[in-house]
């Protein structure tokens, strides 16, 4: 049952780009302007599965949006950032869980002191590379060059990036993973007893909802290979690794999803494609997905490039968690 003191409200046709603000008003009579502003900045508002600080930020339809009863974890700083590789093309990076890779389309017209409520990982790595490489931020040295991104992240997964800093590395990278030829391996933790198999669909932008799914129209959508393998039982829920074949936006969660294993933590797919959903009780920290390892060529030298990263603590102490309960009921059994 939803817990009566965290409401959860979705957003109506009459309500598609109205300020989050506003609407909070709306769902909340009596509230003032600066109460939802209040409410906002203490990072009590969720939208959509994300913390949001922006009463500006616009809604789309089928956007959900949560008022926590307590504050959400700050968000990542830059010294959450961990750099593993830097030259003078390529630059690859551990990402923090609750940090945007890049900035959405709609949001790169915001004024600087709006993008600053929340950076992004890709505004933030300049000043970072150039403090690594001995260089301060001066007025007379200009603006750090940017960095161009190649791939991405979803902001509450965590795990390892690679992006480009010069043109002709932009191009290889970008090439590499739409040939798909680069490497990348996920850990998940996933609802139910999950067994081998590679999943294969094509996925779509609106699978009828307004979200990302699959179809069975021929011809329609992209295709999507993701190859999944059990690494532990955790009594009602499944360590996973997830390689991609493909690199779809979104799709282990979808993938998965559809199986009727939604992600420890998932608030968007978490829908089977026939049956009713699961019901998430493992009280994820967030959603259960870690980017572990990542491989590609060298853009120009074409040396193979080969990266890990082990959980990162939230993680790891969930699996740990969800291990002793295990363990427990076995021994109950």
């Amino acid at each position: 049952m939803p817990d009566p003191s965290e409401p959860i409200f979705r957003v109506l046709p009459r309500q598609v780009d109205q300020t989050l603000a506003a609407a909070l008003r709306e769902w909340m009579p009596g509230a003032s302007w600066n109460a939802v502003r209040k409410l906002l900045k203490a990072r009590r508002v969720m939208l959509s599965g994300n913390v949001c600080v922006d009463p500006a930020r616009r809604l789309k339809l089928h956007d959900v949006v949560k008022v926590l009863a307590h504050p959400a974890a700050p968000p990542p700083r830059e010294e959450d950032v961990r750099i593993r590789y830097l030259d003078e093309h390529v630059v690859v990076v551990e990402k923090p869980a609750g940090m945007t890779t890049t900035r959405h389309k709609e949001e790169r017209d915001w004024p600087a002191r709006r993008k600053q409520l929340q950076p992004t990982l890709d505004e933030l790595l300049p000043a970072i590379i150039a403090r690594k490489e001995g260089r301060h931020r001066r007025k007379r040295q200009g603006i750090p060059p940017p960095v161009r991104p190649v791939h991405r992240l979803d902001r509450e997964t965590s795990g390892l990036l690679v992006f480009a800093r010069s043109v002709k590395a932009e191009r290889n990278l970008g090439e590499q993973f739409r040939r798909h030829t680069t490497h990348r391996r996920y850990l998940a933790v996933a609802l139910g007893h999950v067994k081998a198999q590679t999943i294969q669909t094509r996925l779509v932008r609106d699978r009828g909802d307004g979200r990302r799914g699959s179809t069975d129209e021929p011809g329609v959508g992209k295709p999507a290979v993701t190859h999944v393998r059990p690494l532990e039982d955790l009594g009602d829920y499944t360590l996973v690794e997830c390689r991609l074949e493909t690199g779809r936006t979104h799709q282990i969660r979808i993938h998965l999803a559809e199986q009727g294993h939604p992600l420890c933590g998932e608030k968007v797919y978490n829908h089977p494609r026939r049956g009713k959903p699961p019901e998430d009780h493992s009280g994820a920290p967030r959603i259960a997905l870690h980017a572990a390892e990542l491989g590609f060529q060298h853009p120009v030298t074409g040396e193979p490039m080969r990266f890990e990263m082990a959980l990162p603590d939230d993680l790891a102490a969930f699996v740990n968690r969800l291990r002793r309960a295990a363990h427990r009921n076995k021994g109950k059994a």
